[in-house]
């Protein structure tokens, strides 16, 4: 089963915002995350909250999910207009899931056409949909590219059979340059995903894989270290003994790998598991979570970020349609953020990113840790005298340890 929602306070029932969302809006950028929860195969590895029934019936069908996710874009438009928030195009739409190109090319260009008619598109305004290569065709690729997508990221997360087995993943590794080379000729931008770490994966098929991902040539690569997540089939065939636990010196000699190939091909870490071509490649709708803008998340289980309140819709689609038929909103829970914990979230997500964290943004005590994490050369002496803190990249490997050491009071 997919992973819990976390505990918070019961929503408005019509989803309606506090006046303190208005707040320095103007200032933030505004995107939109739409949640596709279907899956022709369910992953072992996997715990997001996806689906692989095609037909769950009561609105929640993959034939009428995008009428009903359309509701949602019309409840987002009312309650942010009644907070009393500026107007503000939307500056990036990521259609993730689940495979979002399950669904009809159609059915998704009519969503981003609604939120543009809604809202705007800013000028440059990066729309993604997440893919696996054996789920699009060179026509659906054109068709997204002439509805207004600028990218789309390719869940390639091998190049080697075996691995791909282990991981339940049901495309062929040749597919991927294949899609890549379709994408391409629409003019899309490409975006690889690749997981390291898998049981029984050598350090020659991560190389493989690596080679394999820079032969596409991707604009944008992403590489995330497997995490074995309670409830997951992976996490009963690991309990068993039926395949090995993952291994914390395997993950870290892997990145190492991973920064030293990616480098030398001429892609930059921009984020601790993020490399880009060049900054303008660089994902920028999570670059917009990961700096503490605004979003709306649409779909089951997705998760919004307004002015500092957060919440996150009710996870299975049925409820999720029955909420919306309903015109209820259908957030399951949702927290507003103290200043303690937003300052927390900036330290934890600012740290990871090579542009680094304003020192003077930091707690006296937390600054006081500084002159230490230069001596074990976890972040950059220079950086310091520019009044940033940035990992070195002995600091990337341990930026959880950075983060722990930086926030314990």
């Amino acid at each position: 089963m997919p992973s819990a929602l976390p505990d918070g306070e019961v929503p408005p029932a019509d989803g309606s915002l506090p006046e303190s969302v208005q707040d320095g809006a103007q200032q933030r950028h505004f995107g939109l995350y739409v949640h596709i929860p279907f899956c022709s195969v369910r992953c072992g590895y996997c715990d997001f909250n996806t689906y692989t029934a095609s037909e769950l019936g009561g609105g929640a069908s993959q034939r009428e999910y995008a009428g009903t996710a359309s509701k949602e874009l019309d409840l987002a438009a009312a309650v942010l207009a009644r907070a009393g928030l500026p107007e503000r195009a939307v500056t990036s739409v990521f259609f993730g899931g689940g495979t979002p190109t399950l669904l009809p090319a159609a059915d998704l260009i009519a969503l981003l056409q609604q939120a543009e008619t809604q809202w705007g598109l800013a000028p440059g305004a990066e729309i993604t949909v997440e893919a696996n290569p054996d789920s699009v065709t060179p026509e659906s690729l054109a068709e997204l590219a002439r509805g207004g997508v600028t990218r789309v990221s390719f869940g390639m997360q091998s190049a080697v059979p075996e691995v791909l087995r282990v991981l339940d993943r049901t495309h062929a590794p040749e597919r991927v340059p294949e899609a890549v080379r379709w994408a391409r000729d629409a003019g899309l931008r490409i975006s690889l995903d690749l997981i390291y770490g898998t049981p029984g994966e050598s350090m020659d098929q991560w190389r493989r894989s690596l080679d394999a991902a820079i032969e596409c040539q991707p604009d944008h690569l992403s590489a995330y270290a497997l995490i074995v997540e309670a409830g997951t089939r992976l996490a009963a065939q690991v309990r068993r003994g039926e395949i090995a636990d993952i291994d914390d010196d395997d993950h870290a000699d892997k990145y190492l790998m991973a920064e030293e190939v990616l480098s030398a091909a001429g892609l930059s870490w921009y984020e601790v598991s993020n490399w880009a071509n060049t900054p303008d490649d660089a994902c920028q709708h999570n670059l917009a979570y990961w700096r503490g803008d605004d979003w709306w998340g649409i779909g089951p289980g997705a998760h919004s970020h307004i002015g500092g309140v957060r919440w996150w819709n009710v996870k299975h689609p049925r409820a999720y349609a029955q909420r919306l038929a309903e015109q209820l909103s259908p957030a399951a829970g949702r927290e507003n953020l103290s200043d303690a914990t937003r300052q927390l979230e900036q330290v934890m997500l600012g740290v990871r990113l090579a542009g680094g964290l304003a020192i003077s943004s930091l707690s006296t005590q937390s600054r006081s840790r500084i002159p230490g994490l230069i001596a074990r050369e976890l972040i950059e002496p220079k950086a310091v005298f520019q009044r940033r803190l940035v990992l070195t990249l002995q600091g990337r490997l341990l930026a959880d340890a950075v983060v722990r050491e930086l926030l314990d009071q």
